[in-house]
């Protein structure tokens, strides 16, 4: 019994741990990094990989800021969707609920077009022998939070 206390104990532990964990390291903060710190760590790590020249990081940096512009209204209309449908969901309104979900989906379609369309227009910005070691490296698109590297279905 003992050595499943321990076990137990050492689990939640683990458990705790990594649940402190987020996608950038451990939190040190309530507050979540700004748009403007995501963007400048995303263009850090992709000159790491792929040793991106100055104006190539000022060309990314301006990149993924705009998409990131065009994007954060639509996040915060898709909060606003998703307080709604739950109010909706309290009171059976169906057909509002369908209209919501419609509308959650069309922001989300449109988040997921600029941000392609920044992946293409960085993309573009890279040399033959970059955009090989992007692909071998997984390409653009993937799981992951904003404009840029790291994003979409299939990675």
């Amino acid at each position: 019994m003992k050595t499943f206390s321990k076990f137990f104990v050492l689990a939640a532990l683990l458990t705790g741990g990594i649940m402190a964990q987020t996608p950038f390291g451990v939190m040190t903060s309530a507050t979540p990094p700004d748009p403007a710190t995501l963007i400048a760590d995303q263009v850090a790590r992709l000159t790491s990989l792929l040793t991106l020249t100055t104006a190539q990081q000022t060309q990314a940096t301006t990149i993924f800021t705009n998409a990131q512009t065009a994007i954060s209204p639509l996040q915060t209309n898709i909060q606003g969707y998703w307080t709604s449908i739950q109010t909706a969901v309290k009171s059976n309104a169906t057909t509002t609920i369908d209209s919501l979900a419609t509308q959650i989906g069309t922001a989300t379609g449109q988040i997921i077009d600029i941000q392609n369309k920044a992946d293409a227009a960085f993309y573009a910005i890279l040399t033959s022998a970059q955009q090989t070691t992007l692909n071998n490296a997984g390409g653009i698109g993937g799981p992951g939070p904003g404009p840029g590297f790291g994003h979409g279905p299939g990675h």
